[in-house]
């Protein structure tokens, strides 16, 4: 009685927006920076904070604090920039705290249809079961090309 359910794991960098964690897929994760200096880009969607310059590479950097129309926080000493590369495109991202780095097996994820949340759903790929609580684990495509390539959802809701 051989049971061959053959479930993936995958591991994702795991971070905290207020009370909420978020989980982005660790295969996709540059580098976590610290917070540093950014510099503004004028006409830039309301979201994007600026450019840094990391290593002789000008990377614009968003908060996902405004872009998920949450309350805005001040940076602390657990503030982090974590860089994502989907396809060509490297993007910061500003987190409040970056936790740890989680394995989850396929089994452990579920879809999110009938699922609501203040988050955009195209922005979920899934919700991480972990002991007592949740992970909502991001899709990072859709994430980066709505931010990168739909000026129409770069304005603030009204």
């Amino acid at each position: 009685m051989d049971n061959n359910t053959n479930h993936e794991i995958k591991q994702y960098v795991v971070f905290k927006l207020g009370n909420e964690e978020y989980g982005v897929d660790i295969q996709r994760v540059q580098i976590i920076e610290r917070i540093q200096n950014i510099t503004r880009v004028p006409k830039s969607p309301y979201f994007i904070k600026g450019v840094i310059n990391l290593r002789g590479e000008i990377i614009p950097v968003m908060s996902l604090r405004v872009k998920f129309e949450l309350e805005p926080d001040d940076y602390t000493d657990e503030t982090r920039i974590i860089i994502v590369k989907i396809d060509e495109n490297q993007v910061g991202m500003i987190v409040d705290q970056v936790k740890e780095v989680l394995q989850l097996s396929t089994e452990a994820i579920e879809n999110v249809q009938g699922f609501t949340s203040d988050i955009n759903l195209n922005f979920i790929q899934g919700v991480g079961k972990v002991n007592d609580h949740i992970v909502t684990l991001l899709n990072l495509k859709n994430l980066i090309d709505s931010t990168l390539n739909n000026p129409k959802e770069n304005q603030p809701a009204q």
